[in-house]
């Protein structure tokens, strides 16, 4: 089966953390912070490879590619034991919004525990690795990366802007003056589970001013992170923005971020996905939240039913593979094969190779899924949840072969799905 997205000026097919190194300093301390899971080869590579590209030169780009709007939010990451969690009276394998009194218990209580900060975020660890993907000119020139979001004045909003440019990703919006930086605190049992604490600090405000107007006018692809979803005062902006982004001949992609949000906020998300979203991103159980399927029903069922009204639906199964669904149809695409590592960060690595195929021009859904599987293949295959430079550049290059000849231009917009 083969999809084109057709450019509205031009008829063109197209398709659309950093670490501190864990070393036993106290909670909070950001200095001495270097890339996550990648060594100093790793890094003069990235700084070669990325030099005057995506941002990380003063002058910015005249057309992004993609930009995200999404919490922009630090990781602090620690592995600790039950004991731990009984003592805070922390319930195992939750996530769970806190103030700012519960914060600075829990990381105070962290004092001394081996813990990572990182530029977090489910949609920043997309963005990240298709600037990975794109930062050089295989199969089309390279790729323009932002992201508008919400961060403080303090220092932790400075560590968040500051390695997401490392990255290679525009962080775009100015900080809020006297703002907090949200955190996310994520505790590691020895079993791989995962207990979340959230912070929203200033993330839970986000605007739609003229900067992020100036840049909705200028893009190829907007991406919405579901999380924002579960912030009232955003659903304005999302809508505002959404609307100004197809105005402007751009792609809308929502991702699902979680079940308990599709849940909570049913409603608004069908509001944003019926009438303004092209691409659909999402896991088998938020696919079925999305359907109010049982948890008997098939991700292939859901995935047909989800897109009789989205144009195009991404659905991940984890090992069991993932589909793309279009008018009706299911193209399930097999998983690619590694040996499991972390499991986290696989659903954002298959979301930047679903928006790298589109950006690439690949018309042929099941290569597009390939190559999306690859990808998160590959972060299954290795500790942590970001695409490595190397790997990216690896990637795009043995992917090049796939990748149709397409004019991809400043024009690049999207209005309609001409066919299949």
């Amino acid at each position: 089966m083969r999809l084109g997205l057709m450019g509205k000026k031009q008829g063109v097919v197209f398709w659309v953390s950093s670490v501190c190194r864990s070393g036993g300093g106290r909670a909070g301390d950001l200095e001495g912070d270097d890339e996550d899971d990648e060594d100093v080869e790793e890094e003069e590579l990235e700084a070669e490879d990325f030099e005057g590209i995506n941002g990380s030169s003063s002058v910015l780009p005249d057309r992004w590619d993609v930009l995200g709007l999404g919490q922009a939010m630090v990781d602090f990451s620690g592995m600790v034991d039950d004991e731990f969690l009984e003592r805070l009276g922390l319930e195992k394998g939750t996530r769970k919004l806190i103030n700012h009194e519960e914060r600075g218990r829990v990381l105070r209580a962290m004092d001394g525990c081996s813990y990572k900060a990182a530029a977090g975020g489910s949609l920043s660890n997309s963005l990240v690795a298709l600037a990975r993907l794109g930062c050089k000119p295989i199969g089309g020139p390279a790729l323009n990366v932002a992201l508008a979001g919400s961060v403080g004045s303090d220092p932790l909003g400075g560590f968040y802007r500051a390695k997401l440019h490392r990255a290679n990703v525009n962080f775009c919006s100015a900080p809020i003056k006297d703002g907090t930086t949200g955190t996310v605190i994520v505790l590691t049992t020895p079993d791989a589970q995962r207990t979340m604490l959230a912070y929203q600090g200033t993330s839970s405000t986000i605007n739609y001013d003229s900067c992020l107007a100036s840049l909705i006018s200028k893009i190829n692809i907007f991406v919405v992170e579901g999380y924002l979803f579960e912030l009232p005062d955003t659903i304005k902006t999302i809508t505002k923005a959404c609307e100004e982004a197809r105005r402007n001949g751009a792609l809308v992609a929502v991702t699902a971020s979680d079940v308990s949000c599709i849940e909570r906020h049913y409603d608004d998300f069908w509001e944003i996905m019926g009438n303004y979203a092209d691409i659909v991103f999402a896991n088998s159980d938020e696919a079925r939240a999305f359907c109010h399927f049982s948890s008997g029903e098939s991700p292939d069922s859901a995935t047909r039913y989800l897109s009789h009204f989205v144009p195009l639906v991404s659905v991940t199964d984890g090992p069991r593979g993932s589909y793309i669904g279009v008018k009706g149809e299911a193209i399930y695409i097999p998983p690619s094969p590694c040996v499991p590592v972390d499991t986290c960060g696989a659903g954002d690595a298959y979301a930047s190779g679903i928006l790298y195929g589109i950006l690439r021009g690949v018309s042929d859904l099941k290569g597009m899924g390939t190559v999306a599987a690859r990808i998160a293949a590959t972060v299954v295959g290795q500790q942590g949840t970001r695409l490595s430079v190397r790997h990216a550049v690896e990637l795009a290059e043995s992917f090049s072969y796939q990748l149709e000849s397409s004019n991809i231009g400043s024009d690049i917009g999207s209005d309609h799905i001409s066919s299949l």
